[in-house]
């Protein structure tokens, strides 16, 4: 009789929304072993241990002798510590988006993972969305890109800015569609909720040629995730939140009416983008493969993040400490509308698409 294969033993550093998210799916997946939640409120990581049947613990240090893997969900600033430390004792990292908080810290956890031979996965989730990965299938040489990812504010990110925050998984999947490197790019930004940036808009120039602009917000009533794409005889647009791809494509050389354009609505399974990245965590893990994305390509979005939010820094839109909040956060919302506005017309001219 063959023997039953070992689960794999997990632990969730971080018990706030996201610890939540990986806690619950890894507590019903198949040949894993959810073994304990830590986190510095031990109340909370209690509440959420009891909710999937296992341990809670104050410090993550506890869980290093008792797990194969960990799940890292603590606040970006403790990345590096904590990965360093569970690195060292032999543990994998799936480390939730961004990989850390500096290159510095980044450049530390990829030596020591290779060093080591183990798993270091960044938790860019997007790169999972069934409306992505078919869209990536379908993308040649883009001429143009606009990303929207807008949405309310939530407190437990304050200490991070939206560019790291949000923008970070664009910048991942934009660096990955685009088979060029940036030549140079421009950022706006505006701290409206918090003493970071709130909303953000950044143009990406690739050196062979492709235009790329990126607005971030969390001051945003009603959630948006959309991108849209455009290449040689066809447009994309894809909405990340209801997972839906059409796909604009010319039927004849010449349009001469809309009957010349074909519209397609390729066929998406629906499936957990944060299910499927812990799949592929624990492939890597049982046949040593590198994962996606790498702690490499976990450092490149991160290295261009930072820039945009150095860059930014300089052109930040100035808020009137005088104003009443409501007219504070419109004025400052319509600046930065303004701005993408202009950029996106200048994108479609450049990439020579009539935005009519």
């Amino acid at each position: 009789m063959a023997e039953k294969e070992k689960k794999i033993r997990f632990g969730v550093v971080g018990a706030g929304k996201l610890g939540g998210f990986h806690s619950k799916t890894l507590s019903k997946m198949a040949g894993v072993e959810l073994v304990g939640i830590s986190d510095p409120d031990l109340v909370r990581a209690q509440g959420l241990a009891w909710e999937h049947n296992c341990v809670a613990y104050k410090s993550h240090e506890e869980l290093f002798s008792q797990v194969d893997a960990l799940v890292v969900a603590a606040p970006t600033e403790y990345h590096a510590e904590i990965g360093i430390k569970a690195l060292e004792a032999g543990v994998h990292i799936l480390m939730e988006k961004p990989i850390t908080n500096s290159e510095e810290g980044a450049r530390k956890l990829l030596e020591l993972a290779e060093k080591k031979k183990l798993v270091l996965q960044v938790g860019h989730s997007e790169r999972f969305n069934s409306a992505v990965v078919e869209t990536l299938k379908h993308v040649k040489n883009p001429r143009y890109v606009t990303i929207e990812r807008l949405g309310p504010y939530d407190p437990r990110v304050a200490a991070t800015g939206v560019t790291l925050d949000l923008m970070i998984h664009d910048l991942d999947i934009i660096l990955t569609m685009i088979d060029s490197e940036v030549a140079d790019f421009e950022a706006i930004g505006a701290s409206i909720l918090s003493n970071h940036e709130d909303i953000a808009n950044v143009r990406l120039k690739f050196r062979n040629g492709c235009v790329a602009d990126i607005t971030a917000s969390r001051a945003t009533m009603e959630a948006s995730r959309r991108m849209r794409i455009y290449q040689q005889d066809a447009y994309i647009s894809v909405d990340y939140v209801s997972s839906r791809l059409k796909i604009y494509s010319k039927k004849s050389p010449v349009i001469r009416s809309l009957a010349d354009i074909e519209v397609t609505f390729p066929k998406l399974e629906r499936k957990q983008p944060i299910q499927e990245e812990l799949l592929h965590f624990i492939d890597c893990i049982k046949t040593s493969k590198t994962p996606t994305p790498s702690g490499e390509k976990g450092l490149k979005a991160l290295r261009l993040a930072l820039s945009i939010t150095d860059r930014m820094r300089r052109f930040e839109v100035s808020q009137p400490k005088s104003e009443d909040g409501r007219e504070s956060l419109a004025r400052s919302l319509a600046d930065i509308g303004k701005v993408a506005k202009v950029m996106m017309d200048e994108g479609l001219k450049n990439a020579g698409i009539d935005k009519q």
